[in-house]
């Protein structure tokens, strides 16, 4: 069942409820072994509030986020987000269901910038507000005050990411998943690259998108930003399979 426990910000449907869910992998090059990492997970984010997955390296935080986004599957229990007219599972959405899922309902910053060679850095952040159908002009006016106050140098907007240094591709990336509108933001160590300025920024955005209603759930790497930005924190060694 959904939590029904009312949140900080009052309102008692979470966006995200994780029920009980498990990963295990198998090594098929190992002969089949299988390789537990995560079992019973289950917590909930509610809007306004941002929830920080805590525990060691390996632990399972970032296989636990790539679970609620749909790129690992679960292997029992349920991720459901918040939709009409009723939540939808992501562990058993059809993928054309979560590609709309991820357009509409759950943004994602991951570690690690994937984009498309010779795409410039402008039209990599711009992309998902033209998805969602926003004015081109709009969009790249938006991505580029993004871009700006994360500190990126207006030289390098119409040059493609994949020549940058790690920590500004890590700033595209994180205007990229900051961009949108969707109503559940999920952080892959968004500050690991980044120094003490543009990890300010990026404590902003977060504040910025709670204050909207954004539930937001995150790894964060520095304790600093985890205590600046997390309302509460799910140990994940609890979960250890």
């Amino acid at each position: 069942m959904i939590a029904t426990a009312l949140s900080a910000a009052g309102t008692a449907e979470p966006l995200l409820a994780v029920e009980a869910i498990a990963k295990r992998f198998t090594l098929h090059l190992q002969g089949g072994v299988t390789l537990p990492v995560v079992a019973g997970v289950s917590f909930s984010v509610f809007p306004g509030e941002c929830v920080a997955l805590g525990g060691p390296s390996g632990a399972g935080k970032s296989s636990i986020l790539k679970m609620v986004y749909g790129n690992y599957r679960t292997d029992t229990g349920r991720i459901l987000v918040a939709d009409a007219p009723a939540p939808v599972d992501v562990a058993t959405a059809e993928p054309r269901r979560l590609i709309r899922l991820r357009r509409e309902r759950i943004g994602y910053v991951s570690q690690f910038l994937r984009v498309i060679p010779r795409v410039c850095a402008l039209d990599v952040v711009a992309e998902p507000l033209v998805a969602e159908g926003v004015d081109k002009g709009a969009a790249l006016a938006r991505a580029g005050a993004l871009l700006a106050r994360l500190n990126l140098p207006e030289r390098l907007w119409r040059l493609p990411p994949a020549t940058f240094s790690g920590g500004e591709q890590q700033r595209v990336n994180v205007a990229r998943g900051f961009i949108g509108a969707q109503p559940l933001l999920l952080l892959d160590e968004p500050t690991a690259s980044l120094d003490a300025a543009n990890r300010a920024v990026v404590i902003d955005l977060i504040a910025e998108k709670k204050a909207a209603g954004c539930a937001l759930v995150g790894i964060f790497h520095d304790a600093d930003t985890r205590d600046a930005v997390a309302d509460r924190v799910v140990d994940v060694t609890r979960f250890s399979a």
